[in-house]
């Protein structure tokens, strides 16, 4: 059936735009997939940035307080995943701060081998450099304080972790 204006002339045929057409049952399964997947990740990407990181980097982690297991709604995904990209972020700033100062100590060691005269009583450990180990690099006066009145200076690298025992009792002497 044509609709006819007063002039006779024929109108176009009403179409219903997306905005006026009766609203439906909004599957939320994909949407809820996709967030799933992308906490997931983010989940095991802060997992994999958190193995072998120093102590001090988990700090900056704050785990949401929830009440037990439930089904979140598609907003409480959205915070999840938000806050989970942010934590990701704080960690793998924190660690990227933590390797430069490590690259720092590297090079303060390189400097005190050249010029151990410029970086008196200067100390430097594994643990600063981030390796496992007690060696230590120490800048100390040759000869104790002779030394140190003649400006002769040294690094003295420590030879590791002392015997998990402690010193040897000295040998009783033998009797014959």
């Amino acid at each position: 059936m044509e609709v006819l204006d007063p002039a006779g002339v024929a109108a176009p045929p009403i179409s219903r735009s997306p905005a006026t057409a009766p609203l439906r049952g909004v599957d939320e399964r994909a949407a809820r997939a996709s967030l799933r997947a992308q906490v997931a990740k983010l989940e095991r990407d802060l997992g994999l940035a958190l193995v072998g990181a120093p102590t001090g980097v988990a700090a900056v982690l704050r785990a949401p307080g929830l009440a037990g297991p439930r089904l979140l709604s598609l907003g409480e995904l959205e915070r999840t995943r938000d806050l989970l990209a942010g934590q990701l972020g704080s960690v793998r700033r924190a660690l990227a701060e933590v390797a430069e100062v490590q690259q720092a100590k590297r090079l303060l060691i390189e400097a005190m081998l050249l010029d151990p005269g410029a970086h008196r009583w200067v100390r430097v450990t594994h643990a600063d450099i981030g390796q496992p180990g007690c060696r230590s690099w120490h800048v100390r006066p040759r000869l104790g304080l002779i030394g140190m009145l003649a400006g002769w200076w040294h690094v003295k690298v420590s030879s590791g972790c002392p015997l998990p025992g402690g010193r040897r009792p000295c040998r009783a002497p033998r009797t014959t």
